[in-house]
């Protein structure tokens, strides 16, 4: 396809947004600054939804979420200077996730460089470390094809995040050049040696499982990962945060390798023969430490299949490594016929019975406000379109136990653990879907990181419902904090406000849950509403976890302290 003509003089602002409308963009997230006007000026006459956000980070935790979403690149504006560090966030979000994300920033005119003007910044070093390409647009006639290769670059292989700074003047001068074609993905396929390879360890495996993660992956790949696991009787996991990729009631499904995993699917990683790790890269978190699988050389045989060919290798060295993008691999898998007789179906049977065992209604721990109760009760209610997200915090742990993901692209987590994501991905996703029902996870230290895009919400009438877990403290770091020293609470105590008034304050609309039996009604109440609503629900500072209570934690590190350090050991 060749570009397309437009022999009109156009702003550099014009040109750049015209880019975005050919490459299909929809939304556009941004905190408004007067080194991209011009910008802001071509939007107004654009097919394109811009939503003005009340920071930089929130805004491109949005991108991020609609990058996620939608699997095209989430794109966000920001100012220079202060603009692009507090962007820095979202833009490590979007690296460790490998969520196609564009972040535009306004910068100094051309002819103020190397001063220390204001707010002046290198862009390219500042975001190197952490995108897969930053670069600056010193030539308007050069933007169709920079923007080109940035939406190449998000997407192809592994995604991720690329950075385009903006001279002031560069986007107010004028310029006659043809617009840039759409840019997709090509997808990476695998070779049919490489296949027949992998069909034949599946032919000597007595204990195989699949885990699938990291992205890239569209709703017919993670349909077919599913259909492969179904015809094999494949036991699989989830890597961390990537739950959404097989349903969570398929017979195959064994459970999440997240923070807390379930010790039963720990060890069945851990005495597998042939692990088959699709997509993802099995960091810290999935790999528990990195103590599921011998580094370099793990004990398992190790099919790693991965988008990107840096990665094969990289940490462990795999018995049958294969470069391919999710997709293209799991097609693939349609035409590998399974063993016969199968010969681990027990296993798959029972891996799927421990992961309905550790997700069942947990045993009451502190309080009159219990948690596990109440997840239990929106896994039953909750439409199965029904959008998930949240930030980091020792909640999360019962978001990624209790609740089951049925569709692909349903959650929304942290990869990174950054704090401060649930509230800006829930007002991403409604303004994507406005028509879904998207409900967010918060802790009370998380939902303060970016609690005011609560504003964000309201100002585009989204009906999030934002259900704000308060115990009163940073509870992750508690946690640690009482096991390393304890009984020396520093520093992890909150006075928290009423998060019920706080949502009334901005025009949404507000409940305070007390105790279990509150919820169903408050949240119904939300949901009637229309209006974005937060549910404040106040939880004992005991429930530390779904299974562990901080004073329990506490009586054991003092037992430990008064043994000898022989006995202690």
């Amino acid at each position: 396809m060749t570009m397309a003509s437009n022999a009109d003089p156009r702003t550099g602002g014009q040109i750049l947004v015209d880019q975005l409308v050919a490459q299909g963009v929809e939304n556009v997230f941004c905190v408004p600054g007067e080194s991209y006007l011009s910008v802001l000026d071509a939007l107004y006459d654009a097919p394109i939804a811009l939503t003005v956000c009340r920071q930089e980070t929130g805004a491109g935790i949005m991108a991020e979420a609609a990058g996620r979403l939608s699997g095209r690149p989430g794109i966000f504006f920001v100012t220079r200077g202060p603009g692009a560090t507090n962007a820095a966030h979202a833009i490590h979000i979007a690296d460790q996730a490998g969520t196609p994300v564009i972040l535009f920033i306004g910068q100094i005119g051309r002819g103020m460089r190397e001063r220390d003007a204001f707010q002046e910044m290198d862009y390219r070093a500042f975001f190197g470390s952490t995108t897969k390409w930053a670069t600056e647009i010193d030539d308007a006639r050069r933007i169709p094809e920079l923007v080109s290769r940035a939406f190449h670059i998000a997407q192809q292989g592994r995604p991720g995040p690329v950075v385009i700074a903006l001279p002031e003047d560069m986007l107010q001068e004028k310029a006659a050049v043809a617009d840039a074609p759409r840019v997709d993905p090509v997808e990476i396929w695998p070779g049919w040696p490489q296949i027949r390879a992998l069909e034949k360890l599946f032919h000597d495996a007595e204990r195989p499982m699949m885990i699938v993660g990291g992205s890239g992956w569209s709703e017919a790949g993670a349909a077919a990962i599913t259909r492969f696991a179904e015809r094999f009787e494949l036991p699989t996991a989830a890597s961390f945060r990537r739950a959404t990729l097989i349903p969570n009631h398929h017979d195959c499904y064994a459970g999440e390798l997240g923070i807390g995993a379930n010790p039963k699917l720990r060890n069945r990683v851990e005495r597998a023969d042939l692990i088959l790790l699709v997509g993802g890269r099995m960091g810290d978190i999935p790999s528990q430490g990195y103590e599921l699988l011998d580094v370099p050389k793990p004990r398992q045989t190790l099919v790693h299949v991965h988008a990107h060919s840096g990665e094969i290798g990289r940490v462990y060295h795999p018995d049958l490594g294969i470069v391919a993008t999710p997709n293209a691999f799991s097609a693939t898998l349609e035409k590998l016929p399974p063993p016969s007789p199968c010969r681990w179906a027990d296993e798959r049977e029972m891996a799927r019975q421990d992961y309905l065992e550790w997700t069942k209604e947990p045993a009451p721990g502190p309080g009159p406000t219990q948690l596990g109760e109440i997840f239990i009760w929106l896994r039953d209610r909750m439409p199965a379109d029904a959008i998930v997200t949240n930030g980091a915090g020792n909640f999360a742990l019962w978001v990624g136990r209790y609740l089951r993901f049925g569709r692909f692209g349903t959650h929304l987590g942290p990869v990174s653990g950054s704090m401060g994501y649930g509230l800006p991905a829930a007002v991403g996703a409604q303004r994507l879907h406005p028509d879904r029902l998207v409900v967010c996870f918060c802790g009370d230290g998380d939902f303060l990181m970016n609690g005011q895009e609560f504003a964000t919400a309201v100002q585009y009438d989204l009906p999030i419902v934002v259900a704000v877990i308060d115990n009163g403290m940073y509870g992750t770091i508690r946690m640690h904090q009482e096991r390393r020293y304890p009984g020396r609470v520093c520093g992890t105590s909150l006075r928290n406000p009423d998060f019920a008034a706080y949502a009334r304050a901005f025009g949404g609309h507000g409940e305070i849950v007390e105790k279990t039996a509150d919820f169903p009604a408050a949240f119904e109440r939300c949901r009637s509403t229309g209006k974005p609503s937060i549910i404040h629900i106040k939880v004992d500072p005991d429930a530390i976890t779904p299974s562990m209570t901080l004073s329990g934690l506490r009586a054991a590190a003092e037992t430990r302290r008064r043994l000898p350090s022989n006995e202690a050991g």
